[in-house]
């Protein structure tokens, strides 16, 4: 059930490469990038990631975009979005071969981020306002994106056009606010079910396409489970990210997988990250 057993202080951001068949996700808050066979630091905060070639990643960061060689370890800009008080958060590639990801304040100060989106060597704010960005994921077609403000607990969904490109106004998809749950980081399997990391409850939980709780993964000694991916050669396995940040030493003590990486396999089948076209 734990796939890595370092612990992250907020982890984050896993994605399953394809050609390489290798998991990556982030401790934020330490400025890494892992994988099972090794890790890399960066001169900032770094969170989410696509992949743009076997050996290249387009890495959120807190000052933007960057492209990150993995075999020579090094950064190259690639747009500079934010301001010193913000960093980047969730993020992942869309269907078209954009990428999403979201910006918040270094404090989650309310309303102090926003959603971004990456396309073909253009760089545009997508949604101002927002607090705690999450739950960034696509419908299996392209034609919707959901996202989520943590701090309001409300899962939005939004009709794409044929570039990928945000069509009218953002309706709430799933309110969870009402049942106390704070939304994190999301994937869309290849039954459009919405797998959501639901921080502080520790778990992630299945959505059918209208809503509707279909199967709950819980992660035992971890209950700020952040994100999920799928991965594995058949794309069948569940990864998901925890994190340490906020606990006491006596919270750590009594939840010891905090911060670990947790596989679970046969949960369902995911779909193949696509590629950030650049």
């Amino acid at each position: 059930m734990i796939y890595d057993d370092r612990a992250c202080e907020l982890g984050e951001g896993p994605l399953w490469h394809p050609i390489r068949e290798q998991l990556f996700w982030f401790d934020i808050l330490n400025r890494t990038l892992h994988s099972q066979m090794q890790s890399w630091g960066f001169s900032g905060l770094v969170s989410a990631a696509g992949w743009i070639d076997r050996d290249s990643l387009l890495v959120a960061s807190e000052t933007g975009l960057i492209r990150f060689d993995l075999t020579t370890g090094t950064e190259h800009p690639v747009a500079a979005v934010g301001t010193a008080a913000t960093r980047s958060n969730d993020g992942r590639a869309d269907r078209q071969g954009g990428f999403w990801f979201g910006t918040m304040g270094k404090k989650a100060e309310k309303g102090a981020g926003g959603i971004w989106r990456w396309y073909r060597g253009e760089i545009r704010q997508l949604f101002k306002d927002v607090t705690i960005p999450n739950a960034i994921c696509f419908a299996p077609d392209g034609r919707a994106a959901h996202f989520a403000d943590t701090a309001t607990g409300r899962v939005c969904k939004v009709a794409l056009d044929a570039q990928g490109w945000p069509v009218g106004e953002p309706e709430v998809w799933l309110d969870l606010a009402r049942a106390g749950l704070n939304p994190d980081g999301a994937v869309i399997d290849a039954e459009g079910r919405f797998w959501n990391a639901q921080w502080g409850a520790g778990r992630v939980a299945a959505y059918a396409p209208d809503g509707t709780l279909v199967q709950t993964v819980e992660t035992p000694g971890a209950p700020q489970s952040s994100c999920p991916a799928f991965g594995g050669a058949e794309l069948t396995t569940l990864y998901v990210t925890t994190a340490l940040e906020n606990m006491d030493a006596a919270a750590r003590a009594k939840h010891p997988a905090s911060g670990q990486v947790f596989a679970f396999a046969g949960v369902a089948k995911g779909l193949p990250e696509p590629q950030v076209i650049t």
